[in-house]
């Protein structure tokens, strides 16, 4: 069993472990997360989708809420990984995002909080998630709390399409699909 709900009061907003009612909301946020970052045509998820992911029979991945009077203004977005050098598993942060309405409170901070104590209370030994080279401000808010930019990693990615005509055995279109 899950260990129990985070919880974590900060001032006027909380962070929490979200619940299959913030469902709808947290699909709202991953919308205009896709319009900041000038990818709203990729972002395709419906409800349910989103839905099975964090809380279906096998489910995929993990959120935290941040509210501020009883709404949503933020999320993290997380999974489990393994660092094989390690052999110790980790997480990784697949997004980050407060409105821009709610910057500046410590929204962000208290989500990245929180996250890495769940990465304590898991003996992971690592926390790691991407950022935009563009996005400037959120590297320096990461660099601010010490995290370390890994500039000599690339991003190696297949969709579903190249990965499927992998799995079959036949030729894969380096420009077939690109995608988030």
């Amino acid at each position: 069993m899950e260990e129990p709900v985070l919880s974590a009061l900060r001032a006027d907003f909380a962070i929490r472990a979200a619940t299959p009612a913030d469902v709808g909301e947290l699909l709202r946020l991953i919308g205009a997360l896709a319009e900041y970052e000038k990818l709203a045509d990729m972002a395709v998820g419906t409800e349910a989708m989103l839905h099975a992911a964090l809380f279906g029979a096998r489910p995929s991945a993990e959120a935290l809420v941040a509210e501020r009077g009883a709404r949503a203004v933020g999320f993290a977005l997380y999974f489990t990984t393994f660092s094989t050098f390690l052999c110790k598993p980790g997480l990784y942060l697949e997004d980050l995002f407060v409105e821009p309405a709610h910057r500046g409170a410590g929204i962000g901070k208290a989500l990245l909080a929180a996250l890495a104590a769940r990465a304590v209370e898991r003996g992971c030994g690592r926390l790691e998630w991407r950022v935009l080279d563009w996005n400037e401000p959120s590297i320096r808010f990461y660099e601010s709390l010490g995290a370390s930019l890994l500039r000599e990693w690339i991003l190696v990615r297949m969709t579903h399409g190249q990965f499927a005509a992998l799995a079959k055995g036949g030729p894969v279109s380096v420009s077939a699909e690109k995608g988030t």
